[in-house]
């Protein structure tokens, strides 16, 4: 099989993975602005983002011969199950995350989501993997990394508590215009995010696109405290800390689960065991949710998620997306150690850019949320080079 070795390559594959990792939620937050209920998403995101698993552990996983590969790996579950449950238990809580993030990207946007999710991920799950890698990340270099995380993330809710108090005073000032609505009749036929439309499209970050945005999107926010999505990004990167550490002890076995002279799971196999448990509990819970839906979402059903062709293709993307970035992120870690791969938790970064370039975010917004979203950004460049700089080398 293929294995990174260098520290070069796996910065490549950390490059990598942050594009992808910071891409695919833009385009669930896109087909949920558009009105397509996120269950249907997140069920189409789950079977591609299985797929990416499977494509990396047909291709990389077979490649040479040095250590097991990944058939051979998978023939042996009866002697490697204790890491297997690990990563399993990893895909478990990457799942729950990822499932948390799309309702919180409703309520405090895409930014401030992966900033709090990102940030949280970064302190709690980069100290574990330091320990659990035997620290060969240098720590004078690491946890100053760190440090930048944490007050990246304190500068995100700032952000999220300006931008909000500049929407209210936007809607405010429509109301006391005796202007506003938000009865679906009382907007033509205008799309805040499709360059294909008709003649009075609004302007992002007036209180017209914020009304329109609300009349078209599928989770509605308008009247339902933001406390709500602060709190599901908290728990959200809760999850999102617990899943590295768990792959790392699946492919390391440092608490020694494993018999004598059993080889540790690879890379490749313990991500193909991670994606599977991911996608059955997406499966499950997305069923669910189209019969018993949360938030106050319309209710659905199988059939109507299997004749919903809208925006599909988008949420294929997603999925691959997340899946072979998932998949770049352990593949670096595996070189450089776990905690510097965490790197790829700058992801608000590449959010951030497609949140304002496709929705608008921050638009019309006032100079205090300028300086502050300028300020997080850059606390997040400085955290994601110093945690890159902090790369070690694994010695087998």
């Amino acid at each position: 099989m293929y294995m990174v070795e260098s520290k070069g390559g796996a910065i490549v594959c950390m490059l990598l993975a942050l594009f992808f990792l910071g891409t695919w939620p833009a385009l669930m937050t896109l087909l949920e602005r558009r009105g397509r209920l996120p269950q249907h998403t997140y069920l189409d995101y789950t079977i591609t983002n299985l797929l990416a698993a499977v494509i990396i552990a047909l291709t990389f996983g077979e490649i040479g011969s040095e250590r097991p590969n990944f058939s051979n790996q998978i023939s042996q579950l009866q002697e490697n199950w204790p890491s297997v449950l690990f990563a399993m238990a990893g895909g478990v809580v990457l799942s729950l995350g990822n499932l948390l993030t799309q309702y919180a990207w409703a309520f405090v946007g895409l930014s401030v989501t992966e900033v709090i999710t990102a940030s949280i991920t970064v302190v709690i799950g980069t100290t574990l993997n330091y320990f659990l890698d035997d620290k060969i990340n240098r720590a004078d270099i690491l946890f100053p990394g760190v440090g930048c995380f944490f007050i990246a993330v304190c500068l995100g809710s700032a952000v999220h508590s300006s931008n909000a108090a500049d929407n209210k005073a936007k809607l405010n000032k429509l109301e006391k215009a005796g202007d506003f609505s938000t009865s679906k009749e009382a907007i033509p036929n205008r799309d805040p995010e499709n360059e294909n439309v008709a003649v009075e499209k609004t302007k992002a970050g007036t209180a017209d696109f914020l009304i329109e945005l609300e009349n078209k999107r599928a989770i509605k926010v308008f009247g339902k405290s933001t406390f709500i999505g602060l709190a599901i990004a908290f728990f959200a990167g809760v999850c999102f800390s617990l899943f590295s550490p768990a792959f790392n002890l699946a492919t390391n076995d440092q608490w020694h689960t494993l018999k004598k002279g059993v080889p540790k799971l690879t890379v490749y196999t313990a991500f193909f065991y991670f994606s599977i448990s991911c996608f059955v509990i997406a499966l499950v819970l997305n069923i669910g949710f189209l019969y018993y839906p949360v938030l106050n979402l319309p209710r659905s059903s199988f059939k109507a998620y299997l004749r919903d062709w809208n925006g599909r293709g988008w949420a294929f993307a997603a999925g691959l997306l997340c899946g072979f970035g998932n998949g770049l992120q352990f593949m670096g870690g595996e070189a450089a150690g776990y905690a510097a791969a965490d790197a790829v938790q700058a992801l608000p970064l590449v959010s951030t850019f497609w949140g304002i370039l496709l929705f608008g975010e921050y638009r019309r917004s006032s100079r205090r949320t300028y300086i502050l979203l300028v300020s997080m950004l850059f606390m997040f460049i400085v955290a994601v080079a110093v945690l890159m700089a902090s790369a070690g080398h694994r010695n087998e």
